[in-house]
């Protein structure tokens, strides 16, 4: 019975403590278009900086981020916390990458065939 106490208690902190962790946990499909758009930001950046070596300095890549950020109304917090959560459980990381490789050719796609109609 003592033990199934301790068991009890220790599984109230747990669930208690997951329950504060996961309060800003973003979901899947918000971190798959977060995660897309600081991809384009990336690209955005790598063409800054081969056109303007100071860039890197000024930490041009931070305000692109930061810019991402606003635009999806989340902290840098936010991302950084639901990323580490991503990254420490490996299914869920795994099911993440998946989503945003799927996102990112959907997008792909959709952009090749309004292009087609450009024409």
């Amino acid at each position: 019975m003592k033990y199934l106490s301790c068991f009890f208690v220790v599984a109230c902190i747990m669930i208690t403590s997951c329950r504060s962790h996961n309060h800003e946990l973003l979901g899947i499909d918000t971190m798959k278009v977060l995660m897309f758009d600081m991809l384009k930001m990336d690209e955005v950046y790598l063409r800054i900086i081969t056109k303007d070596s100071t860039a890197a300095k000024r930490k041009e890549n931070i305000r692109l981020y930061e810019e991402v950020f606003a635009l999806h109304h989340i902290t840098k917090g936010q991302f950084d916390s639901s990323y580490r959560f991503y990254e420490s459980h490996p299914v869920n990381f795994k099911l993440l990458i998946d989503s945003l490789d799927a996102f990112a050719n959907r997008e792909k796609n959709r952009l090749l065939i309004g292009h087609e109609h450009s024409y």
